[in-house]
């Protein structure tokens, strides 16, 4: 019996850091690179989190592209994360060089970091839609609400600096 415990609690343990290095792994640069959100604790983080492909997107960069030149200098991080398929064939996909585009035509300011199958994000933040805005604070957890949906007459960087500047 002692035995079978320490077999089961091993078990819960490795699975436990799999998922997590699971998780991780699922963000990269654009390229493919690694990218570790852990890597930003220390500093709040703004995540734009959108794709390419939705019609508010570049209204969606217009917003993070403000946030990013408030508060440069400062430890923030601003990132905006395309949850555009990077499979091939699929209705979503976008490569490298597309969203490089999406980038330079919309200019955006901000560090592009993708989620490849979208997924990750949507389940890790409870994002119900996208585009949405998720702020981490210095500790890495979520603070507040997502910011979801984007109205172009209302400008979602006021209540996001409000957030992240009690933070500071």
């Amino acid at each position: 019996m002692k035995n079978y415990l320490k077999t089961i609690l091993l078990f819960a343990v490795f699975t436990a850091f799999a998922a997590a290095a699971s998780a991780q792994a699922r963000l990269t640069t654009v390229d493919g690179g690694a990218f570790n959100i852990n890597d930003h604790k220390g500093k709040v983080v703004i995540m734009a989190v959108g794709a390419s492909w939705i019609p508010l997107s570049a209204k969606q960069v217009e917003f993070t592209n403000v946030l990013s030149r408030k508060y440069a200098g400062k430890d923030v991080v601003v990132l905006y994360v395309a949850t555009d398929s990077a499979t091939q064939g699929s209705r979503n996909f976008a490569s490298a060089a597309d969203l490089n585009r999406f980038a330079t035509t919309n200019k955006l300011s901000a560090r592009m970091i993708r989620d490849a199958d979208g997924a990750f994000m949507l389940k890790q933040f409870a994002l119900d839609q996208v585009p949405s805005f998720v702020i981490l604070g210095k500790d890495g957890k979520m603070v507040g609400e997502p910011y979801g949906g984007i109205d172009p007459k209302y400008d979602v960087t006021v209540p996001i600096s409000r957030v992240v500047d009690r933070l500071l």
